[in-house]
């Protein structure tokens, strides 16, 4: 949570970025302290304190301060222990799996539930009208957009997923109002992702970014009528292959997945066992 907000800061007007260094400088008294107290320690109004969270991808100051308690006061620190040359098995083991572990937890409580909500909405109101929902990754990423097509598919909507810059760019350039383009981006520095991206917004499509705060895609997705579901974490992706947040981007999948499947609602539920009929049938005995 605080890394988003490091990574937003620069983006922030003046007076939300004092609002920003009173969290960064002590984020538990941050938790504790009212409004009013708040907004005098940072030398700004209250309605202040309030557009700083919302500008960094929360509700309101309330889902702000139960997401930063939760934070500081869990019980899994979030080290991220890097992997050394001379690592054994063992080490590795640990390591991986603490980082996952601690990351996921992390993002529990980072998670913006209003900005699922909002992606959940424009996605069901997508599938319910037979309009597009499109997924855009490259390299890692274009894997988990073509895990989400696989996810989506299943739920009777019309879907893709593009890993390649050129059908991402005419792909994108053939959504209208009321289809979906969800961008998957670790970096969000892609040229081909903002690219196509910002086509499909200036198309009238509601484009989902599932990226890293303060990164130029990132801004694409605070644009008005659009949405950010936000993901940040040490890792360093330039050096290794991006597994935390990978896993991450595929859980940001899974909840928008579930979100969307309840609310089709019933009418899934015969498609979905006449799949699963469809999938044993296949199915031969040794």
């Amino acid at each position: 949570m605080l890394e988003r907000v490091k990574a937003a800061l620069p983006a922030l007007p003046p007076a939300e970025q004092r609002v920003a260094k009173l969290l960064l400088s002590d984020p538990r008294a941050f938790a504790n302290l009212p409004v009013s107290e708040l907004a005098d320690r940072s030398h700004v109004s209250k309605p202040t304190v309030v557009r700083f969270c919302r500008s960094v991808g929360y509700d309101g100051l309330a889902d702000f301060k139960l997401k930063l308690a939760g934070s500081v006061n869990e019980g899994v620190p979030f080290v991220h222990r890097a992997v050394d040359e001379d690592d054994k098995p063992g080490d590795l083991i640990v390591k991986v799996v603490d980082n996952a572990v601690a990351a996921l937890l992390h993002y529990r409580n980072d998670a913006a539930s209003h900005a699922f909500e909002r992606a959940i909405a424009a996605l069901s109101e997508a599938g319910r009208h037979g309009k597009r929902i499109e997924f855009y990754g490259v390299g890692n990423s274009g894997i988990v957009a073509q895990d989400a097509q696989h996810k989506f598919f299943r739920l009777g909507v019309h879907t893709i997923a593009c890993s390649d810059g050129h059908v991402q760019l005419m792909s994108a350039t053939m959504l209208g109002p009321g289809d979906c383009a969800v961008v998957i981006s670790n970096s969000g520095r892609s040229r081909d992702l903002l690219d196509a991206a910002e086509i499909a917004r200036k198309k009238g499509a509601t484009t989902i970014i599932i990226t890293a705060s303060g990164s130029p895609l990132a801004q694409i997705g605070q644009a008005p009528g659009q949405v950010l579901l936000a993901v940040d974490h040490p890792e360093d992706y330039d050096r290794y292959s991006p597994m935390v947040s990978r896993l991450l981007h595929l859980i940001a999948v899974d909840i928008l997945t579930t979100g969307v499947a309840l609310r089709l609602g019933q009418n899934l539920r015969p498609m979905l066992q006449e799949i699963k009929r469809n999938l044993r049938s296949k199915r031969y005995a040794a």
